[in-house]
């Protein structure tokens, strides 16, 4: 039983930090206005006045997943508001029919939501 617990904290912190890094520099991507995530927004019909705050809410989030590998409670939270960020990112993609990019977002939403459930399990 140890081992398992002890294995499920590994893999949590494992996940967790690669999700951060991940989730971190699509922040910073956004934050200088990469075309690969710019062009995209556009597309969508994201107001560019939106931008800053969403990368933003995107750093703030993969700090508060680093956070949480300390006090738990402040990773819970970043990771729902992941998640949500992320669904809604969806949402989004999905409003603008570029069915073809819908994959993207959930390529940040699913690792938020492994290392969710890993963190509540371990």
């Amino acid at each position: 039983m140890k081992a398992e617990k002890t294995a499920m904290s590994t893999a949590y912190v494992i996940i967790t930090v690669i999700t951060a890094a991940w989730v971190g520099f699509s922040a910073f991507s956004l934050l200088r206005e990469a075309a690969f995530v710019a062009d995209p927004l556009v597309e969508y019909g994201v107001p560019q006045s939106w931008w800053t705050p969403l990368g933003l809410a995107k750093a703030a989030g993969a700090l508060g997943l680093i956070a949480g590998l300390f006090v738990p409670a402040i990773g819970v939270v970043a990771a729902i508001g992941l998640i949500v960020y992320f669904a809604g990112a969806v949402i989004t993609v999905l409003r603008a029919r570029s069915y073809a990019t819908v994959a993207f977002p959930m390529l940040y939403l699913i690792p938020v939501a492994v290392a969710l459930g890993l963190g509540v399990a371990a």
